[in-house]
């Protein structure tokens, strides 16, 4: 993997959550990793690590509506597609 192209999912759950299988935590630690997550989100100004954080707490059903996350219209229109991408996705599993 080349470096500085964004950030990884893996390295996301490393971060926030100690290992980069979340299956094998015990529900204290999952609940501090996605509070460290929605803090980290709530402080990030870059756009696109920005994004990524909420993506990640997206898959974990714990995000913000884009509208209330996102200032800018392309952001939540992305966010939103994300959400009705990951919902095929969801239906087509």
């Amino acid at each position: 993997r080349a470096q500085g192209e964004g950030m990884e999912l893996d390295a996301l759950l490393h971060t926030y959550f100690g290992t980069e299988n979340l299956d094998t935590l015990e529900p204290a630690m999952l609940a501090n990793g996605i509070e460290r997550l929605r803090t980290a989100f709530g402080l990030e100004r870059d756009p696109g690590r920005r994004f990524a954080l909420w993506v990640l707490l997206h898959m974990l059903g714990e995000a913000p509506d884009p509208r209330d996350a996102f200032k800018d219209r392309a952001t939540q229109d992305a966010a939103l597609r994300f959400i009705g991408s990951a919902a095929r996705t969801d239906e087509g599993a």
